[in-house]
């Protein structure tokens, strides 16, 4: 929650354009973010496996702080894109390291079931964040400007980082409690005899935990590389957060209220997160019913178009955003490897990729062709989520 609740999010693209940036430099600045977060995702994922995800957070928090100490103290295209590059080098860090570390910190406990109930408080911890940054954002700014404002947000990133510092992290063999996963239904080929799993207690140690050994596990088994099909489609549909106030505009709301009844999506996405724990125990079908209802809901609002009918949009982040987390629980439950956050990273990376089908639909429909874009990948989450996982 500390690593999200910074004030500079509400104000950046602002602080550019106060600070002479034209739209198109804006735009470069993104571009460059994008950019680095792409080339550096499933390396990052690597180093986090092979070295330590505890150790690879902390970097990610000192980085994000270093963007941020950059953009505060030297405001300019350079200092900007400077910071976007550690920004995103941060951010790449972050995706894949946290989960694994939750997961196999669990799994040594003895807990792995416990994954969605946690990873889903974490992700409501997140969104809620939002609230307390755009209020410390709007009295930091009126006391001291960009100056305060990116001062305070570099001593959250620090914070976060002490706190990295201080979470357990499970050694690399073969965890207690970690889970199998099992056919449900057979639609396409399974791991056969002679398919790497790890059987033995000492298994996954005496593998390396390096970006081969992630890159194969997610090419070689059916159940590892349809869940990160899934995390990675729905992960991309999350590119529709870029367009709320746009959203919000056109259901009549007055632009001086955007801001404020914009707040009500993260509330509905902290709801959604937090009933993870129960979403995890909907089949794949029970999730695929869940997100058609959240698209159906996303286009009713969009055509409407009446204050009253962002509640559908609220319905539909929190339906979306439950259904994220459970099937990020599915892909931690299938992965047997210790290349767990090279995994979670590829999926990461085929969100970004899959975020510019969004960016096309709406550019041709709007909010209904996005509104298809989820309904298409409702129709597929029984396929790619047929395989479960049993204790």
């Amino acid at each position: 929650m500390l690593a999200d609740a910074v004030p500079l999010y509400p104000l950046y693209a602002l602080f550019f354009t106060d600070t002479g940036l034209s739209g198109s430099e804006v735009s470069a600045l993104f571009a460059v973010w994008s950019v680095t977060g792409v080339l550096a995702e499933v390396p990052s994922g690597a180093l986090a496996d092979r070295w330590s995800r505890r150790g690879v957070l902390v970097i990610a928090g000192v980085l994000q702080a270093g963007a941020y100490a950059l953009w505060t103290a030297a405001p300019g295209f350079p200092g900007f894109a400077g910071g976007f590059v550690l920004w995103g080098l941060g951010g790449a860090l972050v995706s894949g390291a946290f989960r694994a570390l939750v997961y196999d910190g669990l799994a040594a406990a003895g807990a792995a079931s416990h994954y969605a109930r946690v990873i889903g408080r974490a992700e409501a911890a997140g969104q809620l964040a939002q609230i307390p940054a755009a209020v410390a954002a709007t009295v930091l700014f009126r006391a001291g400007g960009y100056p305060l404002v990116g001062w305070v947000s570099v001593a959250c990133c620090l914070g976060a980082a002490l706190l990295a510092s201080a979470l357990p992290e499970a050694g690399r063999e073969r965890l207690p409690g970690a889970r199998r996963v099992q056919p449900e239904a057979v639609d396409g080929p399974v791991p056969g005899p002679d398919a790497e799993v790890d059987d033995e207690p000492g298994a996954a140690a005496a593998r390396p935990a390096s970006l081969r050994a992630g890159l194969t596990e997610v090419a070689v088994q059916p159940a590892v590389r349809s869940a990160v099909l899934a995390v990675a489609g729905l992960a991309g549909l999350g590119a529709l957060e870029e367009y709320v106030p746009l959203l919000v505009a056109d259901a009549g709301v007055p632009t001086g209220l955007v801001p404020i009844v914009a707040l009500g999506l993260p509330l509905a996405g902290a709801a959604g997160s937090a009933c993870a724990a129960s979403g995890a125990r909907l089949p794949s079908l029970g999730l695929a019913l869940a997100l058609g209802v959240a698209s159906t809901a996303l286009v009713a609002s969009a055509i409407v178009a009446h204050p009253a009918a962002l509640t559908g949009l609220a319905v539909f982040y929190g339906l979306y955003r439950m259904v994220l987390v459970v099937a990020d629980v599915r892909l931690q439950d299938r992965i047997t490897g210790s290349a767990r956050a090279t995994m979670t990273s590829v999926a990461s990376l085929g969100g970004e990729v899959a975020s510019i089908a969004v960016f096309a639909a709406w550019a041709l429909g709007g909010a209904v062709a996005v509104g298809g874009l989820v309904l298409l990948m409702a129709g597929t989450l029984p396929r790619l989520l047929r395989v479960r996982a049993a204790a």
